[in-house]
């Protein structure tokens, strides 16, 4: 008998359910060895991987797809089996005065089964590195990989049915129909990356069944350049920033306010930092695709709104590539009617907004949304304190872009529309279990003298605890 689709998800979501029933607290030695079978995975197949992932760009620079997927769940799974033993390890809290002898402890214990939906802009790395949190904590789990990469997506569902048994870990492949229904299923949590509206549906999806959500969503990323900083190193990073994977990246800087006397000049530094890391558009090996033609087409129309309301296009090369790839734009005199200012870009696509002291730079940022990332760029303590202190955003780089994604020792999500929960290291491990606290009493417990019948006892007993709380 033909099997719906929402059945053969159901089933295969019961199938994981009941393995994690008959293991529900994998010993570290267990965990340890699906880790070292997911870095396995990778590691042998890091070409292929690669080239499946350029394939589905119509072209991504190798060095990238060996750094931003293939380096980056190697490194959190090589992380999580170093400290796996301690992040597993139940803990003694402290336990108050009143309560003595008995004492505390905190069991850090698996969900239970975990989905992950993951995007195409980092196919591999935004599906994986969550999948390494997720086992470490001793969950089983289920991944549904972007339709818009459709080889990388086909290549991890073999690569980890060759390594998985089917009820620890399995890739769901299919269009955004499957996507949907997998978003419905009843997971003991659901983790999601991807677009701020996408996100929406996901967390609305999930609430049907009250299942717990981390997203990993986005938003308008701002760089600020202060008035100290060194304008050539300043140049060059937010061009790597920008550029890295064509800007396809949810941390990429996507505008950045600029003192208004240092617009032309910036102006000059990024667009002649972008000549040299790139010297060519068409053609180059190291510069990445636009995904898709539809993508191309809204960061076109992106340029061709602006463009229309008056504001001033730079283009960094005299090129019109044949192919998806994009030259990169510098757009000023914008405002925030244009589409390029209210809507994430994720392209190569760099609108400047200028301002005149800091105060006015940080009030342009506090009236949008909160960014999934901030980079400031400086030598001036008190301005960089004034910025820490009065913004919000998931993440920040000083004097850089990108780089406070790759911290093993930090956690990454963000803030209000640019998602909720985070993990990297131990705050994957700890957002995939439940932290379970325990009591446990001692036999000679005081509590008794709280027993009715009440009296005078009582009333002396809990006025010494409200003097001793105070």
């Amino acid at each position: 008998m033909h099997q719906t689709l929402e059945e053969t998800l159901r089933l295969a979501l019961e199938h994981q359910r009941a393995a994690f029933a008959a293991e529900p607290m994998p010993t570290v030695a267990v965990r340890r060895d699906r880790l070292q079978r997911l870095h396995r995975l990778v590691s042998d197949n890091a070409d292929a991987l690669a080239t499946a992932i350029a394939a589905d760009f119509g072209h991504r620079a190798h060095q990238e797809s060996q750094l931003a997927d293939i380096f980056t769940v190697v490194s959190a799974a090589r992380h999580a089996l170093r400290h796996l033993r301690g992040w597993a390890k139940a803990r003694r809290v402290p336990t108050q005065l009143h309560f003595l002898p008995a004492h505390n402890r905190l069991i850090r214990q698996p969900l239970g089964v975990v989905g992950i939906v993951a995007p195409w802009n980092y196919p591999v790395n935004l599906a994986l590195c969550p999948a390494v949190a997720a086992l470490a904590a001793g969950n089983r789990v289920m991944i549904k990989p972007s339709e818009l990469t459709p080889r990388t997506s086909a290549l991890m569902a073999k690569l980890i049915a060759e390594h998985f048994a089917p009820e620890e870990m399995q890739v769901i492949v299919g269009d955004a129909q499957v996507g949907r229904a997998f978003t419905e299923l009843p997971f003991d949590h659901l983790f999601f990356t991807g677009s701020t509206a996408v996100g929406r549906l996901v967390a609305q999806a999930a609430a049907k069944n009250l299942t717990p959500v981390t997203l990993e969503l986005g938003g308008k990323s701002p760089a600020i350049i202060d008035r100290s900083a060194d304008l050539k190193l300043t140049a060059e990073r937010l061009a790597f920033g920008k550029l890295f994977n064509a800007g396809q990246t949810c941390v990429a800087p996507d505008y950045a306010l600029v003192p208004r006397e240092l617009v032309e000049p910036l102006v000059q530094g990024v667009t002649d930092a972008m000549r040299r890391m790139y010297p060519r558009i068409a053609g180059n090996p190291d510069y990445t695709s636009i995904v898709a033609p539809r993508h191309r087409a809204r960061l076109q129309q992106l340029i061709d709104d602006a463009r229309a309301q008056g504001a001033r296009i730079v283009t960094t090369h005299d090129e019109q590539p044949a192919d998806n790839r994009l030259v990169p734009h510098l757009l000023l005199d914008v405002n925030d009617r244009m589409a390029v200012m209210r809507e994430e870009i994720f392209g190569p696509l760099l609108p400047i907004v200028p301002y005149g002291d800091v105060s006015e730079a940080l009030a342009y940022v506090t009236k949008h949304d909160r960014p999934l990332a901030l980079y400031w760029f400086g030598r001036d303590a008190a301005v960089q304190r004034r910025v820490l202190d009065e913004t919000h955003a998931g993440g920040v780089t000083i004097n850089d872009c990108i780089w406070h994604l790759g911290q093993e020792e930090q956690p990454f999500g963000g803030v209000g529309p640019s998602g909720m929960g985070s993990y990297h290291g131990e705050w994957g491990f700890r957002t995939f279990s439940k932290e379970k606290p325990v009591f446990v009493q001692s036999r000679f417990a005081g509590t008794k003298l709280f027993l009715p019948p009440y009296g005078q006892t009582f009333d002396r007993l809990l006025g010494l605890l409200r003097r001793i709380a105070g």
